[in-house]
């Protein structure tokens, strides 16, 4: 048994890795552990019981866990966020690739049907509707960067976090060797879990028109109709959460388990069983700062409010860089959620011998590297 250094632990975090045999197939899987804080109670607990003592992670720990992975291997994950999610996150802010007059007529289409669906067209729905079309334009014509270089930084993110627990030194050459080995089963795995996310927008929207067209053929207030809709935006908007949550998981799942497609997504589901309310608040605390920085580079950058717009040389790639350091620490503790899940769920997997990573079990070819 080994365990990580002081610096990269809390200390009520251990982590062991068991190595395997000489000759052995096995290979090593990063198992956590939160042991109580009183070393009584730690030393009542006999040396060959520590790999059945699991215990979950709240949000509070896995980010703090989060901090401590991000200092003990900080060059490569800063190398991930410069060279693979500050191009994003410069495209996405800016809205370059969003043709305006595209996303005018889709909200102009967005407020008809939410007029003849009874709805007030109130400030609050135009600039919804708005946002809501901006999002759709800006979502296709951002795909293929979502598809490469987005992605790509999600499966860099995992397998460092994978080498920091593992305690190996992340090496490209192998990375990219991985990566060969994976890609397919990465883009199917995405590929589903942009069709549940887009299903359940399109689930959203039908329910939505459905229970305002029923109150307004009831013959209720325009304003009732609004607060029905808000009722069923706020419900929503946990169902979604919850997607989200599955979907980033079964990514990270694609990555370091032999599963793809709908079975990573199931297996999401089912990993997480018990952690939701975690999983929530993760993406409840990502939403917000990446929310908060949006609303930063609207307001200082592309909306000239004030001055003589000089600052925004050095204010947007500022921005730029603080949305993209908020979503590298989400990606990291998408990765940290995982293994935290996983540990705690890995009693029962180990008699069914799924509890190892398979990073280290793919062969590498010497062949250039390049995607399958």
């Amino acid at each position: 048994m080994m365990e990580v250094s002081d610096a990269a632990s809390s200390p009520r975090f251990r982590l062991n890795v068991t190595t395997p045999k000489e000759g052995s197939e096995d290979t090593h899987f990063p198992t956590l552990h939160l042991e109580s804080s009183d070393p009584a109670a730690n030393n009542n607990i006999p040396r060959h019981d520590h790999h059945h003592q699991f215990h979950s992670m709240n949000a509070l720990e896995i980010l703090r866990e989060t901090v401590r992975i991000l200092r003990c291997n900080s060059s490569s994950f800063l190398a991930v966020a410069a060279l693979l999610i500050c191009p994003v996150s410069a495209v996405l802010l800016s809205n370059v690739l969003v043709d305006q007059s595209v996303a005018k007529r889709l909200t102009i289409r967005f407020l008809l049907v939410a007029k003849s669906s009874g709805l007030p067209l109130r400030p609050f729905i135009k600039h919804s509707c708005h946002r809501f079309a901006e999002m759709a334009v800006s979502s296709a014509t951002c795909f293929p960067l979502f598809l490469t270089l987005s992605l790509l930084s999600k499966a860099a993110v995992v397998y460092s976090v994978d080498c920091t627990y593992s305690r190996r030194e992340v090496d490209l050459s192998k990375f990219w060797g991985i990566i060969r080995k994976i890609w397919k089963r990465v883009v199917s795995t995405y590929l589903w879990a942009c069709m549940v996310v887009v299903g359940c927008l399109v689930f959203f929207c039908v329910l939505l028109l459905a229970v305002s067209s029923t109150f307004s053929v009831i013959g209720f207030w325009p304003e009732l109709n609004l607060y029905a809709a808000m009722i069923v935006a706020l419900v929503f908007s946990v169902v979604f959460a919850n997607a989200i949550i599955i979907c980033n998981i079964a990514i990270v799942i694609s990555v370091l388990e032999d599963v793809s497609g709908p079975q990573a997504l199931l297996r999401s589901s089912v990993l997480i069983r018990g952690q939701t309310q975690v999983g929530l608040l993760i993406y409840l605390g990502s939403t917000i700062g990446l929310t908060f920085v949006e609303g930063l580079f609207e307001h200082r950058v592309k909306t000239l409010s004030y001055g003589d717009g000089s600052s925004r040389i050095w204010e947007g790639p500022l921005l730029v860089l603080m949305y993209s350091f908020v979503g590298l620490i989400d990606l990291m503790m998408s990765a940290v959620f995982y293994f935290s899940c996983r540990s705690y769920s890995s009693t029962m997997e180990a008699a069914d011998g799924e509890s190892e990573s398979i990073l280290d079990t793919i062969p590498i070819s010497t062949e250039p590297a390049g995607f399958q």
